[in-house]
């Protein structure tokens, strides 16, 4: 060692730079010194080192030099041989430690870490590929020392240190703390946090192959241990700033280094916190401080909450209450503090104890988790859309948490308001704030509350709120996919777990017509869902009825009970009125649809057809138990409708015995009042009860007929023919009701293929018997026509009074039989041309056409030309049954109707008969898909039936041409969608609906332009203006065009104009609405300023006026992120980049920009000009207007206008006065109210009122407005000077000059003669003046 020692001090004598070797002879020495606990070496060395006039403090100073110049591998090895000597028995720890050694040791350790990520991160591909090259296998199966090895072997070569050095390093760095009391060196202890808190992130780069990053760690975890210890310095302090420094790693995403953190705050932190105070009062504040730095974004931000959750838990439980009301403090803040909140209290909720307080004497009044579901419920509600979606979700998430534990369902009821009188504490109660949330502007907030209403159904038990679940229902109708889908879970949840009738009407009105929706999940799911809360439940209590009937039959005989409720009380879960429900005329056309596509998919099963057979025994077994009349009863409401469309795919499963005896059963048996026409059912109003026994009856008759047809193919050909034969018979007589008729003629066609042996055989039948049926009924109406004409020759002679009292007579003795049955003919006509167009109508449409033209003045038929009186008076039934069956001859025969076309339209036109008007509103529609060429130019009289007086008859017609629109029957030209507008605001909310669902859903998607394209050409269209034409208004374009447009200035007719601008425009993109602000400019404002719209006509002021409050209208304002569902906040929950849309928008912005300089500005000014000459009321509106517009371009007015500052400073002056001007207007009208309603006060009260208390009961907006609060403060006072002028001229008059303190005027008593008595009266004039009130009093 002796040659070591003096190597050492020549070099350091030398005083040259420290090279390697010199290093290396020192840690030699070193080394061997801590090894053997040995000092005398070392004792050697100093001594040395003194006696060659040299200080251990140049010793220091050398290596720190080479730790701060030298290479990497000379830095480290300098910083090796540094920590070793202070590590030395007996060195002189406080001789030899400098602050800046340390720091320079700190340097290089994190450099030589960032070296060593960099060359992972660098060479990782090329090792792969060297490994590839060399064909390497079995990789994994190495051993751990080999891999670590080889992979220290190849950090040598490339970074030209050891880490085996560095890790030492690390581990003499620890045994130093305890030599050395950072605390009197802050800089060098705040350094070793962060350098020892970076080194896990820069080693995670090259840790993949590094076995020992967790030796890595868990020397940093040393480190920091023997750094919060208190002989550092203060504990608090330096526990903060090791949080501080640990809270970048803990939010990491994805990384080793979060677990380190982590698991140093929770394993270590927290276990020294419980033996110091200052420890632990910072891990307490650990949790507060991160959420102050949780990132916005939401994955960062979610392993922020699972952090923060880590931390919290290992809390005590009073740590963790106190932190949760710091949460719902939090809640009250900024955006992102609110954020945050909202994602951490469901968190806290589900994983602390007790957050209901079930444990607890107070209850849950008392506890914490009340204040936070309160706290989350008022995030609902919260003003930025991605927050008030967030708290909704995540509400979801807790209900659906705690509901699954028996204990907290009920206080979690009693919690959120339900099952009591408090219903929250907030505005409106949480069914209320649902209802509004489910109409939110924003989709991400709809679904939201559409999953959190799933979740409350369970909780509930399906017992939601009436309101509320028709909101739900109306989402159902939602244009967005993923909104439909979440309002139909939402109510099939309802509907699976409380089957009342209000939730099974709104189910199946709602989420049934979706089979029609044009996404094919949402039809497949609307299949699915009708499969298991329909047809398996008839299937489950119809097996049920079946297996218990005997022995219920027992119980019910003892009981008081009512039939009926003895029925519901054999099917539960409300099978008899979902069965009621299903037959609903709106119900069961898509009932219709969605049997028809589950059986063409094969998806019904046998049950369903069993179960229907066993609840129509079950329901006639009890009947007749009760000893009832079997001709009274009818089948529960609905089985024989659904058996009817089951069977038609299952046609071995219908029992024919069943059929048979039902079939006997209803055709033996009539009700006592069988309705047989339509014209009974008119003479017959007194009898409701016995018409809804006679409808029912009629109506299952017609299910049977139609289950007997879709079975028919399965019956032995004997029964068929008896039943042919019966259903021939009965069609002969003529007599049944005409919902019948349709049913027997498609059975008999189908018994009919049956019988036969061959398709040719079965078509020879058909017209066999059909053209039986039609001469029949051909000779029913030739004597019904006889019979006609024959009582009007024998009146042609009578008296008036005689003609009165003979044909009273005769009506009251001779019954309708034979006009009941002329009705019932002529719809068996029209139903046997459906089913048989090629018949022969020779003899038919000359008595239709009789019939039909009997009450026109220019008839040609001479049938009935001595009929006093025309059949659409005497006889309306047969009238509208003859056009009816005549539009279906013509469907089936192109000449015929080429040749009665303007017949029908002739009609449609003038016909003061709803029901006639709708039925051939129908046959159009027909005529339009068969002959689309003949229908189009009678279009526009088709259209008038929207506004026709009949709601039905409007709807109906809406539907229709919706529906040949969507099929390009009919094209969306010329007036017919300006024509469609006005349904948008019809006097009936279901046309309403339908016309919003049409515009917003279907139109948007199939013709996204058609909104644009039309939009200038709607402004005068609805005001009834004809500038935009060019043609003068003529009488005749006036009442043709009068019925679709709003016009008038009224308040009314704007608001109904404005709400179909708004309608348009919401449909539009962003690109369209710039396009269509400048298409307003040019040919509205434009022409106005240039004279081709009339300013003195009511219509053109009218179109201009509207133009004024589009071009102000927040739905034409282009913002940045329009065109998106979503605001930034909702793009970013569903992981999407919106980037591009603010791009987008920053471009349409600086477009809108560029418009205003070319454009609107020029115009505006020169429309101002004119208006202003002409002294027109529309200045008004124009400078509302040109305020609104550059409300957000104040700043830019200066560019806007560079081009002329004088119109630039005319421009603001004007915008100026118009405001202020405004101002005062307003403020004089709230003066004025609040006078009026202080007079009706005592007199006592009002002079007790003063300006400021007047002031006070200004409404909110007038007082957040500065203008109009300095108006109101100027009127006031004003008015207040008025009152106590008039007050003194009421009163005592006013002192002389003489008795007033002002100076004193030269009296004029003794100059009158010289200069008259004109001084005295002009004083006295003075005196008497009230300049006060002169300018407003006036």
């Amino acid at each position: 060692m002796d040659e070591t020692i003096a190597r050492i001090v020549t070099d350091l004598e030398s005083q040259a730079p420290i090279s390697l070797s010199f290093l290396k002879d020192l840690q030699v020495l070193l080394d061997y010194t801590l090894n053997t606990n040995d000092s005398i070496d070392f004792e050697n060395l100093c001594t040395e080192i003194s006696s060659r006039n040299l200080s251990l403090s140049s010793l220091t100073n050398a290596i720190s030099s080479a730790i701060d110049s030298g290479p990497t591998n000379l830095s480290i090895f300098g910083s090796k041989v540094y920590l070793s000597l202070l590590l030395s028995p007996n060195s002189p720890v406080f001789t030899l430690f400098t602050p800046m050694a340390f720091l320079s040791l700190l340097r290089v350790v994190r450099r030589a870490f960032k070296n060593l990520s960099g060359v992972s991160s660098e060479g990782a591909g090329s090792r792969s590929q060297g490994a590839k090259k060399k064909g390497r296998k079995n990789v994994g199966q190495r051993k751990n020392s080999g891999e670590t090895r080889d992979f220290l072997e190849n950090e040598v070569e490339e970074v030209g240190f050891e880490v085996k050095d560095l890790l030492c390093v690390l581990e003499r760095l620890e045994m130093v703390l305890g030599l050395v009391h950072l605390g009197r060196f802050p800089d060098c202890l705040k350094g070793l946090i962060l350098t020892v808190c970076e080194i896990p992130v820069m080693a995670v780069d090259f840790s993949q192959n590094l076995v020992s990053f967790g030796r890595l760690c868990e020397l940093c975890s040393r480190v920091l241990s023997e750094v919060l210890k208190a002989e550092h310095g203060n504990q608090g302090d330096s526990a903060a700033e090791v949080l501080k420094a640990l809270t970048p790693l803990i939010f990491l995403t994805k990384s080793q280094a979060r677990s380190f953190g982590l698991g140093f705050v929770v394993n270590r932190m927290v276990g020294m916190g419980r033996n110091s105070g200052e420890i632990r009062k910072a891990v307490l504040n650990l949790p507060k401080h991160m959420v102050r730095k949780a990132p916005e974004k939401a994955e960062p931000r979610g392993l922020a909450v699972e952090s923060i959750m880590e931390v919290v838990k290992v809390l005590d439980f009073e740590d963790q209450v106190e932190f949760a009301d710091y949460v719902v403090k939090m809640s009250q803040g900024n955006t992102q503090f609110r954020l945050l909140a909202v994602d951490l209290i469901p968190v806290l909720m589900v994983s602390l104890r007790d957050p209901l307080g079930l444990d607890s004497d107070d209850g849950f009044k008392g506890s914490w988790g009340l204040r936070c579901v309160e706290a989350l419920i008022q995030r609902c509600s919260d003003i930025t859309a991605g927050i008030r979606a967030k708290a909704l979700t995540n509400l979801a998430h807790l209900v659906g948490s705690l509901s699954g534990i028996e204990k907290s369902r009920a206080v979690l009821k009693e919690v959120m308001g339900f099952g009591n009188d408090r219903n929250m504490s907030f505005e409106g109660g949480l069914n209320d704030l649902l209802r509004r949330r489910c109409m939110d502007e924003k989709a991400a907030v709809r679904k939201a509350a559409l999953v959190l209403v799933s979740k409350l159904t369970a909780l509930l038990c399906g017992e939601l709120d009436e309101e509320l679940l028709k909101t739900v229902g109306m989402d159902c109708s939602d244009p967005l996919v993923s909104i439909r889908k979440a309002a139909i879970t939402a109510l099939s949840e309802a509907f699976r777990i409380h089957s009342t009738h209000t939730v099974t009407k709104e189910w199946l009105h709602s989420v049934l017509r979706l089979i029609t929706d044009n996404e094919t999940s949402i039809q497949e799911e609307c299949e699915n869902l009708f499969l298991e809360l329909v047809l398996d439940r008839v299937s489950n209590a119809g097996s049920t009825s079946s297996s218990c009937n005997d022995s219920f039959h027992h119980e019910l005989n003892d009981k008081k009970n009512s039939l009926d409720m003895k029925i519901e009380l054999l099917y539960p879960e409300g099978v008899l009125g979902l069965l009621k429900e299903i037959c609903n005329g709106e119900v069961a056309s898509w009932v219709k649809k969605i049997c028809t596509s589950l059986g063409k998919k094969k998806r019904l099963r046998s049950n369903v057809v069993i179960s229907l057979q066993n609840i129509i025994k079950t329901s006639e077994s009890l009947w007749l138990n009760h000893s009832k009349q079997i001709q009274k009863w009818t089948a529960p409401p609905g089985a024989w409708f659904l058996l009817s469309e089951v069977s038609a795919f299952l046609p071995k499963a219908v029992d024919w015995e069943f059929l048979h005896h039902h079939w006997q059963l209803l055709d033996k048996y009539k009700p006592v009042h069988e309705l047989k026409s339509p014209l009974e059912q008119d003479v017959n109003e007194g009898m409701v009860d016995i018409e809804s026994n006679s409808l029912a009856w009629a109506g299952d008759r017609v299910f049977l007929l139609q289950t007997i047809s879709n079975v028919s193919v399965e019956l032995p050909p004997e029964p068929a023919a008896d039943l042919a034969h019966n259903f021939l018979k009965r069609l002969e007589e003529f007599n049944m009701h005409s919902t019948e008729v349709n049913a027997h003629v498609k059975a008999l066609k189908t018994l009919c293929k049956r019988k036969a042996l061959h398709s040719e055989e079965a078509d020879s039948l058909v017209i066999k018997w059909v053209h039986q049926l039609l001469s029949k009924a051909s000779q029913v109406l030739d004597m019904h026509l006889s019979e006609i004409a024959d009582a009007n020759k024998d009146s042609a002679l009578l008296t008036p009074k005689t003609l009165a009292i003979e044909k009273g007579t005769r009506e009251a003795a001779t019954s309708s039989t034979l006009e009941s049955r002329s009705i019932t003919a002529v719809f068996t006509i029209g139903s046997l041309v459906v089913i048989c167009p090629s018949a022969d109508l020779k003899a038919i449409i000359p008595v239709l056409y009789t019939i039909i033209t009997s009450g026109s003045s220019d008839r040609k038929s001479n049938r009935l030309h001595r009929a006093a009186l025309s059949l659409k008076q005497t006889a309306p039934s047969l009238y509208i049954q003859a056009w009816l069956t005549m539009g279906k001859i013509c469907l089936a025969d192109g000449k015929l109707a080429k040749r009665y076309l303007p017949l029908f339209v002739q009609e449609l036109e003038k016909s003061d008969c709803a029901a006639l008007r709708n039925n051939i509103v129908v046959i159009m529609a027909d005529f339009c898909v068969r002959y689309t060429a003949l229908v189009d130019c009678y279009m526009l009289k088709i259209t008038k039936c929207l506004r026709d007086t009949c709601e039905l008859v409007r709807r109906q017609t809406f539907i229709l041409l919706s529906r040949l629109l969507q099929r390009d029957y009919v094209k969306w030209r010329g007036v017919l969608f300006l024509r469609f507008l006005l349904c948008l605001i019809d006097d009936s909310e279901k046309i309403r609906q339908l016309a919003d669902f049409l515009f917003g859903n279907i139109l948007k998607a199939k013709a996204p332009l058609l909104a644009y394209n039309s939009f200038v050409e709607a402004i005068f269209v609805l005001n009834d203006c004809n500038a935009h034409t060019g043609r003068s208004n003529a009488q005749s374009l006036q009442n043709e065009t009068r019925p679709f447009s709003i016009r008038g200035n009224d308040e009314n007719s704007r608001s109904k104009r404005m709400h179909i601008y708004t309608t348009l425009l919401k449909q539009m993109a962003p690109e369209h609405l710039l396009a269509t602000f400048a298409k307003v400019c040019a040919e509205i404002l434009a022409a106005a300023s240039d004279g081709m719209l009339c300013l003195e006509d009511v219509t053109g002021q009218s179109v201009l006026q509207d133009a004024f409050v589009i071009l102000s209208s927040k739905e034409i304002k282009i913002q940045s992120n329009r065109g998106s569902s979503f605001e930034a906040a909702d793009v970013e929950e569903d992981g999407g980049d919106s980037g591009g849309a603010l791009a987008k928008g920053r471009a349409i912005t600086q477009a809108v920009r560029k418009s205003l300089i070319q454009n609107t500005i020029p115009i505006f000014i020169e429309l101002k000009r004119l208006l202003e000459s002409k002294n027109s009321p529309l200045i008004g509106s124009l400078m509302e207007c040109l305020r609104i517009l550059l409300k957000d371009y104040k700043n830019e007015i200066d560019d806007l206008l560079v081009a002329d500052r004088q119109l630039q400073k005319e421009l603001v002056y004007d915008m100026q006065k118009y405001e202020s001007t405004k101002a005062r207007s307003t403020a004089a009208n709230a003066v004025a109210t609040m006078q009026r309603s202080e007079a009706y006060n005592s007199p006592a009260d009002r002079k007790v009122r003063n300006s400021s208390a007047l002031k006070s009961k200004l409404p909110e907006t007038l007082k957040s407005d500065t203008k109009v609060a300095s108006a109101v403060a100027d009127a006031l006072a004003a008015a207040t000077a008025r009152s106590v002028l008039r007050e003194v001229n009421n009163g005592v008059s006013t002192p002389p000059l003489s008795a007033m303190g002002v100076p004193k005027l030269k009296s004029c008593m003794r100059e009158t003669a010289s200069r008259g008595d004109r001084p005295a009266n002009v004083i006295e004039s003075l005196r008497r003046r009230q300049s006060f009130d002169s300018d407003d009093e006036n």
